[in-house]
């Protein structure tokens, strides 16, 4: 067992407000390397030039200080409590959002909640955040932040497959979800795949899948070969940079995993567009 330590949720709120304020403001570098990378290799000359303008684009909102996108996300934080933490001062929550709210006010981010879904009344200040939690050994807190918007959100879908569906099953639910959505999620994409857990498990590992590295594969190698595979076949599609062509449609597909039932294979895909933003602090 570790030392007990005292974090106080002021530590907690400034940190989640630097965290917000920095993804929106710069890409992290590996996304900026991959764009590059992209922008490179590209042969059809109007995707090249969509490439070349995306990184003008993101060179200007670091040197600026201002968002990459107009679309500054619903905020979206995953939480790892180490056991050996004890958290003091506000509620937890509260201070959550009270980061999240500053970074919207005090970064001239877009406010883009609405306090119901129907009766769509804007909250003005981006709360409440989406806040998954978990607790892990040691006594840190690790705080992935995650400003996820909805041109590519709304372009995600669920599968609950059947096992007899197999990995082919998977490959075309995938596939035909990057079809579906073409440009309206704003390629060249990041996809993050959820497969295995339950109806809510699958959707929450997709959104977490976003968080890693680009480059980065899966520890497990018959799943590092699917996000190779899947990757190469989805940019075979044609879709391209802004969806007018090339052979830049996605620029990773990170696949999660976990146990499921003997009924069951949920499968979820969480795409986003080529501003997949996030940031993580450990305190």
């Amino acid at each position: 067992m570790e030392e007990l330590r005292i974090i106080h949720t002021d530590l907690i709120k400034e940190t989640i407000k630097k965290l917000f304020c920095d993804a929106n403001y710069v890409l992290t570098d590996d996304m900026q390397e991959a764009i590059r990378q992209a922008e490179t290799r590209e042969t059809e000359v109007l995707g090249k030039k969509i490439l070349g303008d995306l990184l003008t684009n993101m060179d200007i909102a670091k040197e600026q200080l201002i968002p990459i996108c107009q679309d500054t996300g619903m905020a979206i934080l995953f939480m790892e409590i180490g056991q050996d933490v004890h958290i003091t001062g506000d509620n937890l929550a509260d201070a959550v959002n009270e980061g999240v709210r500053e970074a919207y006010i005090e970064g001239y981010l877009r406010k883009s909640v609405v306090s119901d879904p129907l009766l769509r009344v804007n909250t003005n200040d981006n709360t409440p955040a989406i806040l998954h939690t978990s607790i892990v050994p040691g006594n840190q807190i690790t705080i992935k932040a995650a400003p996820k918007g909805f041109g590519s959100e709304n372009m995600s879908r669920l599968f609950m497959l059947k096992p007899a569906d197999g990995i082919e099953g998977v490959k075309k639910a995938i596939l035909s979800t990057v079809l579906e959505a073409g440009p309206n999620a704003c390629p060249p994409f990041v996809i993050g795949v959820g497969i295995g857990g339950d109806f809510e498990k699958a959707a929450i590992m997709s959104k977490h899948a976003l968080t890693r590295e680009v480059g980065s594969h899966s520890l497990l190698p018959h799943i590092a070969e699917l996000e190779e595979e899947l990757l190469e076949a989805i940019n075979r599609s044609g879709i391209g940079p802004a969806g007018l062509g090339g052979k830049t449609t996605a620029l990773a597909v990170n696949i999660e995993t976990f146990a499921t039932h003997i009924a069951g294979l949920p499968v979820a895909v969480n795409m986003c567009c080529h501003v997949c933003r996030h940031r993580t602090a450990v305190i």
